[in-house]
């Protein structure tokens, strides 16, 4: 019965650790956003689906660096197709500490990326491209579901400056995300000499 109190307690122990070391520098953050959703019912509507798959690495603690991959699609009937895509690099930086206790799960960040980004229409009347360099930033919330799982809303301003039948497009995102945390080599092995 002691035997297993003390195990209990160490992995209480190290839960609380890890929990406090999520965005700690050499931590890695994968996972994704789903911004734009929408299924429209009536006759005419819009089919429109954005995702963006990404990557990060915790180059010091509250502060990542990756890339992002994004891809989406809208249709209407008889208006033709939209294909969007990008691929760049982001950074995010959290806020720095969580001191209030009803709030002790989430954490606010920013995040900023650049890199190559498209709209192209596929009308038979009308084929309207914007491809160049692609600019986003915005905040977001993370909320920790587990102390390496976090659910986000971004807010995402998204611009395109480059060539095309169009110069520039911009547009502001409201984003959904699901992000893994996965401890760094510093982090595990802590949680290994703790134990």
């Amino acid at each position: 019965m002691k035997k297993n109190l003390f195990v209990l307690a160490l992995a209480l122990g190290a839960g609380i650790f890890v929990a406090k070391a999520q965005i700690q520098r050499g931590n890695v953050l994968v996972g994704g956003d789903i911004a734009n959703f929408d299924v429209g019912l009536n006759r005419g509507s819009v089919f429109n689906v954005n995702i963006s798959p990404k990557a990060a690495w915790f180059i010091r603690d509250n502060t990542a660096v990756g890339a992002y991959l994004n891809l989406g699609y809208q249709t209407a009937k008889g208006q033709g197709s939209d294909f969007l895509y990008g691929i760049g690099a982001l950074v995010r930086q959290y806020s720095g500490g969580n001191a209030v206790p009803a709030v002790r799960h989430t954490r606010l960040f920013v995040e900023a990326n650049v890199g190559i980004d498209g709209i192209n229409h596929s009308a038979s009347s009308t084929n309207t491209t914007t491809n160049g360099l692609g600019l986003g930033i915005g905040p977001g919330l993370a909320y920790f579901i587990t102390p390496n799982i976090g659910l986000e809303g971004l807010v995402m301003y998204r611009g395109i400056l480059g060539f095309g039948t169009r110069a520039t497009s911009s547009n502001l995102n409201l984003n959904v995300g699901f992000q893994i945390y996965l401890p760094g080599r510093a982090v595990r092995n802590a949680a290994t000499n703790s134990q």
